[in-house]
């Protein structure tokens, strides 16, 4: 065949190939047999393998291809990949409904309604129309880049029906006849079960080897878009049809609904029918349809005030409760585990349930050897819901919390208004150990490779005791542990020695001061700028701080007053940790500018600043930035193609300027 009878076929194959994977495993109407799709696969192989100049990477061949990654990268998204409020009963869904009506001042919302798939949320990155980058949702902000192995899913186009530059988000997972196979496989094999698909799914997107996801024949439905420069549609149905169009798998049975009582029916019908589906499913996602009422209702600092999760009733089982087991937090509260015969519930195997505390035990009246039922609370967290008391034998025994720490000794306390028992001793060895664990999470000081097993690890081999210690430790001392090769532990000692650099609010929240989450570390970081500052705040200074109430504060003072605190923090300094906020503090926001007290809107194409750099510059002259045009809004900054934002504050008399405007306002701010 000459070159260019090939380019041709090739171009031929590509189309036809696409047109029959879309037949198949989107739109689930194959018209040709699997055979026929093998052999113009393979006849389009053998094209692109003669001429290795006509592969690209959106040719069907190309959905498994390469080595084994090393490891994954991180991700940021651009728009944040938020996570929704629950709703368990028509109460919450009524009382949602109403927030809703009274946000936007209206007597009825149409909503749309969609099966809550469960599996792992991921977003897709298309420019230009190709395929280019799969991330997972991770925290929210940053994910894990996982493309090769998106690329293994079949319903995923590898190239969209149109040139868009678009980012959208779904659910991949494993339908259930593949679950099925893969744990019969595992079985034969004498290897370890998957849980449920959900597992199985996020166990498979997370292989290293593409070809291993490749086998595991995963899905995936789309449900939303994140970023969509030239998006003109003005309702969450029509963007799920437009997806639909572009070549995407979106689940057929989202429905509109015409106000909450409509929601309720679709509910109740899906409660029903959701057994008889080929995929799990764990709930029924609800969205107000209309766009611009989205951008009205805006935001709460973890989830839409638009959308909300309704979380099916939790399956109960009855089980054997055989002992009790106590576990001691990093904040010293000990914590009673129920320990059960095993038993199946919710998809999965459950040995172990929470307790809560010991008067949760006193007033179910559980004993040792009872006959309980337990439930998994939002279809996750295992719990004892009553006792069987009818299957008492008098064999049963009562259960009583210890005097004593299991893990130090130290007499256990309860402090006033708590019903945790607690060890207050800041030396007991549990503590240390879940404070370590603590420390190193994701949300804390984020170092990759420090898990909970290896921490247990470290602990057990008598290397670390104190936070200051994970930066002490040694090459060789780590080549010890297992499953610890030469790779994996320059690795590790790398993202020790990169989390030095971390902003202040991530050290004080892996410092785990009572009371001080996430939230109130950043707030402090940026007020008082480094830790020396903080640690000579006074009570009055803290409480005079936003968002500071009296017990923060109180625990702050009581914390940087321990002797043992003042020396480790000398220690981290010495070891060369970070102690200076990296954000804007108080102290450089500028006052008495045109943007100070004001609640700003960026939208449109920017092209002076990056979106980033203009709300860094208006936050640093006093201004407030928001993602949602409100009443509340004081100033739109529109670029080039601003859509529903400008249209709103306009009907909202509210202040419009250009980018120009905004440059030479900061301009002359600064």
């Amino acid at each position: 065949m000459q070159e260019q009878e090939a380019i041709q076929r090739v171009q031929e194959l590509r189309e036809l190939l696409d047109k029959y994977g879309h037949e198949y495993y989107v739109l689930d109407q194959p018209t040709v047999p699997d055979a026929e799709y093998d052999a113009r696969l393979q006849e389009l192989r053998e094209l692109e393998e003669q001429y290795p100049h006509l592969l690209t990477a959106d040719s069907p061949t190309q959905r498994v291809g390469g080595e084994p990654l090393e490891g994954f990268q991180k991700v940021a998204h651009r728009v944040p990949m938020l996570s929704l409020g629950n709703a368990f009963n028509e109460e919450d869904l009524r009382n949602f409904d109403r927030r809703v009506r009274d946000g936007l001042n209206v007597d009825e919302v149409t909503y749309v309604c969609e099966l809550k798939i469960d599996g792992l949320a991921v977003s897709l990155r298309y420019q230009d129309g190709l395929f280019t980058q799969g991330a997972t949702r991770g925290d929210g902000t940053t994910g894990e880049d996982i493309t090769h192995n998106l690329r293994t899913i079949k319903s995923i186009p590898l190239r969209i029906k149109d040139n868009s530059s678009i980012e959208v988000r779904g659910e991949a997972f494993m339908p259930q006849h593949a679950f099925i196979n893969l744990n019969q496989k595992k079985e034969e094999r004498g290897e370890e079960l998957f849980a449920n698909p959900r597992n199985a799914a996020a166990g498979s997107l997370r292989q290293l080897d593409p070809k291993i996801a490749a086998s595991r024949h995963l899905d995936i439905f789309l449900y939303a878009v994140g970023e969509w420069q030239s998006g003109t549609l003005t309702s969450h149905s029509e963007r799920l049809t437009y997806l639909l169009e572009l070549g995407f798998k979106i689940n057929p049975e989202w429905r509109k609904c015409k106000g909450i009582d409509q929601v309720i029916a679709y509910i109740e019908e899906w409660t029903e029918k959701r057994a008889g589906l080929s995929y799990d499913i764990d709930g029924i996602v609800i969205k107000v349809d209309n766009l611009a009422a989205q951008e009205e209702l805006g935001f709460t600092a973890k989830s839409p005030r638009w959308a909300i999760a309704y979380k099916f009733p939790a399956e109960e089982a009855v089980t054997r409760l055989y002992d009790i087991e106590l576990s001691i937090g990093r904040t010293g509260v000990v914590t009673p585990t129920a320990l059960l015969d095993p038993v199946k519930v919710a998809g999965t195997t459950v040995q172990r349930a929470s307790l809560h505390n010991e008067d949760f035990i006193r007033e179910k009246d559980i004993r040792l050897g009872d006959t309980v039922v337990i439930k998994k609370a939002g279809d996750i967290i295992p719990e004892v819901v009553r006792v069987v008391a009818d299957s008492r034998t008098g064999n049963e025994e009562a259960f009583y919390m210890p005097t004593e720490c299991p893990s130090c000794g130290d007499e256990l306390v309860r402090l006033e208004g708590e019903v945790a028992l607690r060890c207050i001793n800041p030396n007991c060895p549990a503590q240390l150990k879940e404070g370590l664990i603590h420390f190193v999470s994701r949300g804390a000081m984020n170092i990759d490779g420090l898990g909970e097993k290896v921490i247990e690890q470290l602990f057990r081999e008598d290397y670390i005791h104190t936070i200051a210690d994970l930066y002490r430790l040694e090459k060789e001392e780590l080549l010890k542990l297992e499953r610890m090769g030469e790779k994996s532990v320059q690795n590790l000692l790398t993202a020790i020695e990169a989390s030095k650099s971390n902003s202040l609010e991530r050290l004080l929240f892996g410092l785990g001061i009572r009371y001080i989450g996430s939230k109130a570390a950043d707030t402090l970081g940026k007020s008082f700028g480094t830790m020396e500052k903080l640690q000579q705040a006074s009570y009055e200074e803290l409480v005079a701080v936003d968002e500071i109430g009296e017990k923060m504060a109180d625990s702050v003072v009581r914390y940087f007053e321990d002797e043992q605190v003042t020396q480790l923090l000398e220690e981290l300094r010495e070891l060369g940790l970070n102690m200076t906020y990296e954000g804007l503090t108080t102290d450089e926001i500028v006052e008495n500018s045109a943007f100070t007290g004001k609640t700003v809107v960026l939208t449109g194409k920017l092209s002076i600043f990056t979106r980033q750099e203009a709300k860094e510059k208006i936050e640093q002259f006093g201004g407030k930035v928001t993602g949602s045009v409100s009443k509340k809004t004081d100033l739109l900054i529109a670029g080039e193609e601003a859509g529903s934002k400008l249209d709103k504050a306009e009907s909202l008399g509210i202040e419009i300027w250009n980018e120009e405007q905004l440059q030479q306002a900061l301009g002359e701010a600064e």
